[in-house]
């Protein structure tokens, strides 16, 4: 007996040590590996979840996407739904879930086809001018409903004369008189509207239900009597300088006429008729003109009258409203204090939570994502988030406390990597006393007994928010050996209106405190050098970061990417150059050019004595290159230890592509071990 004993146990410890061998760190490469599970559509009866599974081609240095079919039962039926190894997205149930409607994309272009359950056929409905979007079944699943962009032509100025046969003149000039022309990550848009259209789900001749020169968009929803298709967008005279604010629309599929449902200034989006036609749901709020408002869900009868707003007692944003099969109440996603839930609400307010580990479909940072369905018998699929894997799919009911996973897409990578573990830390401010909130990673190989270098990392926005989701690039730092701390400052969503708002006319504010303040809790808890600080951030990140380093000199070294310097000169050359002013500072540049440099990191660079590198994407029209290279050029001229980082074919979304991901890391990580006290 006592010899099987010791056999036992030393068969289990050399197991132990087997699999702890096995284990290797996270490194880069492995970021090629990662995969996500997003849009979970889950089948009319519950049984099935058809979802996109995103990978990435090593050789192509590019993001794939294909639908998989997975069973929500015993049955454990699992596999790609089509045998195409292009990109597939947009997957959408029929009604009666015999076929399942989905996007396919190719060189060639974007077009829609049809899935049958039953035998695993699939046939191309359309041959389309551009891709659709939105795509939504008609209740009694004869005609499929989508979005289109139009083409139209651009305007001309000036008539060129012919050029000599066989002349190589130089292109013709492209001309614009739109107010929104370009768009970080795509660039030039091209001149054009998006418009309604059907087509039968046999297949045949596209129908355009809209016709004006305006934008008609959003997620569509068909009334239960088929007439109607509800839509968002805004068809206002003043349109595109009126451009916060969009209204609820129907068109009726016979007659094309148009009927207004809502005409307050602000957003109404994502209408949703209810099943039994009584009601219409949608997502918005009355413009108050700030920085950050909630959005609520509200309520009207189907004429659009009687209009409430039906989750006013939640100082929380609603999103992704879905009505559940008996009208009773919807089902929504929300974000509480860095968690991303889903919950029900019925039609007195009374709002359910039902899970709050939404997530996991962002591999860079750990933003709040994801994204939910529910069946027609209230199973609800969505993509569940862990702090150590992306997404998987799991499925639930209301009432239940445990959620079913159906996915381990990364189980084959993760299995055999260690993690740092993530925790949460609650401080307080030094400013005003307000509860604050972030994370913490520690390195995998943690010891208790020994104290680590700190890595600040900021997010962007700055109304976003950070949660307890995977994030390839923190996993990256505290397997560097960094406890790296990620906290959620005032100006954050997922903690209120009022909390969010406390940027407005102010920004960057109090919440350079609150970033410190959480510094000073963090080394208090014992395990930190308090010399060895580095601190970096992206986008709002950046401008945060180059403001710190402008207000203090506690951090060795600093990385500020793709920030913000000088909000005159970066306001009127962003895409977004028209969205400022007022919701961020008071008037526009020119009106306000102290308030304006008030709150520019440029500044402040005087003070700075912080060894700082600058990076930024080169195609970067969000937070353009000329941003970092103020920073860069101030810094040289100052004589202090700085480098400028441009990333080729990168965008404002810099992870976009693995490989830059990894260079983001890299850099900063090399950067930082330039200063580190060996």
């Amino acid at each position: 007996m006592i010899n099987k004993l010791s056999l036992f146990l030393l068969t289990f410890f050399l197991c132990l040590q087997s699999n702890a061998q096995l284990q290797k760190d996270f490194e880069y490469l492995d970021v090629f590996q990662l995969e996500y599970t997003a849009d979970p559509q889950i089948s009319p009866d519950g049984e099935y979840v058809v979802y996109r599974r995103t990978g990435f081609d090593i050789m192509k240095d590019r993001s794939m996407g294909n639908l998989w079919l997975v069973s929500t039962d015993d049955r454990k039926i699992h596999h790609k739904l089509t045998s195409f190894d292009g990109s597939e997205r947009q997957a959408r149930w029929s009604p009666s879930g015999d076929r399942i409607a989905y996007v396919r994309s190719t060189d060639e272009g974007s077009e829609l086809f049809v899935y049958w359950t039953a035998t695993g056929s699939t046939a191309r409905l359309t041959q389309l001018e551009k891709s659709p979007s939105s795509l939504s079944w008609s209740p009694d699943g004869k005609r499929i409903a989508f979005t289109m962009k139009i083409a139209e032509k651009a305007p001309v100025i000036a008539q060129m004369p012919s050029k000599p046969k066989g002349a190589k003149w130089a292109e013709t000039p492209r001309v614009t008189d739109r107010l929104k022309h370009e768009a970080d990550g795509s660039g030039y848009i091209e001149p054009g509207y998006t418009h309604i259209f059907t087509i039968p789900s046999e297949g045949g001749t596209p129908r355009q239900m809209t016709s004006w020169d305006r934008n008609h968009g959003g997620s569509l929803s068909w009334s239960p009597d088929g007439l109607k298709i509800y839509f968002s967008g805004n068809l206002n005279e003043d349109w595109e300088y009126d451009f916060r604010n969009s209204e609820v629309y129907a068109i009726n599929t016979e007659t094309l006429l148009y009927e207004t449902f809502t005409e307050r200034p602000g957003p109404d989006n994502s209408p949703m008729a209810s099943p039994d036609g009584n009601y219409i749901a949608s997502i918005g709020y009355m413009d108050k003109v700030q920085t950050y408002q909630t959005s609520k869900i509200e309520l009207m009868d189907a004429r659009g009258g009687n209009k409430r707003i039906l989750s006013k007692d939640l100082d929380r944003s609603a999103s992704d409203i879905e009505w559940a099969s008996d009208s009773k109440g919807l089902y929504f996603k929300y974000n509480d204090k860095g968690l991303t839930k889903i919950a029900y609400i019925d039609l007195q307010g009374k709002v359910t939570d039902i899970v709050d580990n939404v997530g996991g479909t962002t591999l860079g940072r750990p933003y709040s994502s994801g994204s939910f369905s529910v069946s027609k018998s209230g199973k609800i699929a969505y993509t569940i988030s862990f702090p150590n894997r992306p997404a998987d799919v799991a499925v639930i009911r209301k009432g239940e406390s445990k959620p079913r996973i159906l996915t381990g897409v990364n189980d084959d990578l993760l299995d055999y990597r260690l993690l740092g573990p993530v925790e949460e830390i609650w401080y307080k401010s030094s400013f005003d006393g307000r509860d604050l909130h972030g994370y913490i990673v520690y390195p995998p190989r943690f010891d208790k007994r020994k104290k680590y270098p700190l890595l600040v990392e900021n997010h962007g926005g700055p109304v976003l928010n950070y949660g307890p989701h995977f994030s390839a690039e923190m996993q990256l730092y505290a397997n560097a050996g960094y406890i790296v701390f990620y906290p959620n400052p005032r100006g954050s969503t997922s903690y209120g209106e009022e909390f969010g708002n406390l940027l407005y006319n102010n920004y960057p504010g109090q919440d350079y405190n609150d970033v410190m303040d959480g510094v000073d809790a963090v080394i208090a808890k014992g395990k930190v050098d308090k010399d060895q600080l580095y601190v970096t951030g992206g986008s709002a990140g950046g401008i945060m970061t180059a403001w710190i380093v402008g207000k203090t000199n506690r951090f060795k070294a600093a990385v500020v990417t793709k920030p913000v310097v000088n909000w005159i000169s970066k306001t009127l050359v962003a895409d977004n150059y028209y969205g400022y002013a007022n919701s961020r500072y008071p008037g526009q540049p020119w009106e306000n050019f102290e308030g304006y440099w008030k709150f520019s990191p440029l500044s402040l660079v005087g003070n700075i004595e912080t060894p700082t590198m600058v990076m930024v994407g080169m195609d970067d029209l969000r937070t353009p290159p000329s941003e970092a290279k103020q920073l860069y050029h101030a810094l040289k001229l100052r004589k202090v230890e700085t480098v400028l980082v441009e990333i080729p074919e990168a965008s404002h979304g810099i992870a976009a592509r693995p490989s830059n991901l990894i260079t983001k890391v890299a850099h900063t990580l090399a950067w930082f071990e330039m200063y580190k006290e060996k």
